[in-house]
């Protein structure tokens, strides 16, 4: 019975898209068939020329772009895609060396892996590219010679462009977001991802192998110094993100709820405010705080020349400290987003719940946990996930507050560092790309998990309709 229902599906399906590539393949005869060898050759048949040479171009340019040598290497020797592909098995083994060229010596450079890397996912991008818009021309034509076949005639090249500003415009709108995808988002996380499996780190710069999964292995490597590492700075990473985002929020809740409450006076005094110090480049609050809680800083000089204290406190000199220390100054530094987010919230939430919670005898503070928190948890769920991710990536205050300190007399992650800040010290510091890499791969795996579960738990999603 099950496979009947699945049948009927199926069949239902392609009755609501005829034009779909199996239709296309199933019905569309010679013509069409053999326009997934000569592309847009549907189109020719149909009399929509422009169209068929714009797919007929794309092709000739794919396979140029494949079979002509045209992108050099390091020693500007042009290879074409498909070279630069039979390379990422190997991912290249000349090396550099050097030649008598007369009576001189010149230095011969060899393979560059992160070049054949990087061209080869490149080219695998492009490959995908062009099955997509492949697919395309083989529909697109099929559709054509359906229409010339009924009688009509094919929409020329002038109709198709109009539709682009009508009935399919969001093709139009999504082209250009989803280039900019594939080129700055999907290609490095590719790459990135693949140099993973590599051996790419500061003893292997200019050639490096593939290693399989032994980068990874060194993460749950029992008693190993990079695992040590990893779980602590992992431990802290979460801990810092609960805190840093949680806070902010109650804490930015509390303020707004006292901004907001009728007896305040100048409100939009307390407001501007705050907005002063959105205002403010972050980067540069954070450093003047580091400066005035320096050893010889401002805070020091002011306590000790209050007789307070009669040494200057070390502020981000032991771990517990320093962790103290990024916690409390990013609530300085993030509370009064919040403050703005629950502003407009607070104005939202009708006044007859208040009233009539008053009328059965409700508290400010049973008010607060059965009224305004759920209606803002509602509504900020996704605000709440953001920032916690957010945080979790927050290079910004820990870098400049702390540089990741204080550092042990092993390994290279300090008691402050977050994920992003050790990945930065790895790849930059010390060039442990691969490491660097796998530790990217992981932080990616925890804030997609942490973002799904959370967001599909929450009333955001479960209920769209809106707030009850």
């Amino acid at each position: 019975m099950s496979n009947q229902l699945t049948k009927a599906d199926a069949a239902r399906k392609r009755e609501k898209n005829p034009n779909s590539l199996l239709s296309a393949l199933k019905n569309g005869g010679p013509i069409v068939w053999l326009s997934c060898l000569i592309m847009g050759l549907g189109n020719f048949a149909a009399g929509q020329i422009i169209k068929g040479l714009i797919f007929l171009a794309i092709e000739v340019g794919m396979i140029c772009l494949l079979t002509i040598p045209i992108i050099p290497d390091i020693a500007k020797v042009p290879h074409s895609g498909i070279d630069w592909i039979k390379m990422l098995p190997s991912l290249g083994d000349r090396e550099d060396g050097k030649e008598v060229v007369g009576n001189i010596e010149v230095t011969v450079f060899g393979d560059r892996s992160q070049m054949i890397l990087l061209y080869s996912v490149i080219f695998f991008a492009i490959i995908v590219a062009f099955i997509v818009i492949w697919q395309a021309s083989v529909r697109s034509g099929y559709q054509a010679l359906r229409t010339k076949k009924s009688g009509k005639k094919a929409p020329t090249f002038v109709q198709d462009v109009k539709s682009l500003f009508d009935e399919n415009i969001h093709k139009l709108m999504m082209i250009v977001p989803f280039i900019l995808l594939m080129v700055f988002t999907v290609v490095p996380l590719v790459y990135m991802i693949c140099m993973a499996f590599t051996n790419y780190d500061s003893k292997h710069q200019n050639l490096f192998d593939w290693v399989g999964f032994d980068t990874f292995a060194l993460l749950f490597e029992s008693g190993g110094s990079i695992s040590k590492q990893f779980w602590s700075v992992l431990g802290w990473t979460i801990v810092w993100a609960f805190f840093a985002t949680f806070l902010n929020f109650f804490l930015g809740t509390f303020m707004a709820m006292i901004i907001n409450r009728p007896t305040t006076r100048i409100k939009g005094f307390w407001r501007t405010m705050l907005s002063f110090t959105i205002a403010i480049p972050q980067f540069v609050s954070l450093l003047i705080i580091g400066q005035m809680f320096a050893l010889n800083g401002i805070i020091n000089r002011m306590l000790m020349d209050l007789h307070w204290i009669a040494e200057p406190i070390k502020f981000t000199d032991n771990a517990t400290n320093a962790r103290i220390f990024v916690i409390v100054i990013n609530l300085w530094v993030g509370i009064p987003y919040t403050v703005m987010q629950v502003t407009g919230i607070l104005k939202n939430i009708p006044a007859d719940l208040y009233e009539a919670a008053k009328i059965d005898g409700a508290n400010v503070v049973q008010q607060f946990m059965n009224i305004t928190l759920p209606y803002m948890i509602f509504v900020l769920t996704p605000y709440i996930i953001t920032s916690f991710t957010g945080n979790i990536n927050n290079f910004n205050v820990i870098f400049l507050l702390t540089g990741g300190g204080p550092f042990g007399l092993e390994g290279t992650a300090g008691k402050t560092d977050l994920l992003v800040t050790w990945l930065y010290r790895l790849s930059v510091e010390k060039f442990e790309y691969n490491l660097a890499a796998v530790i990217g791969i992981f932080t990616f795996i925890i804030l997609a998990i942490i973002s799904l579960v959370t967001y599909r738990s929450s009333g955001s999603y479960k209920d769209e309709e809106g707030f009850k």
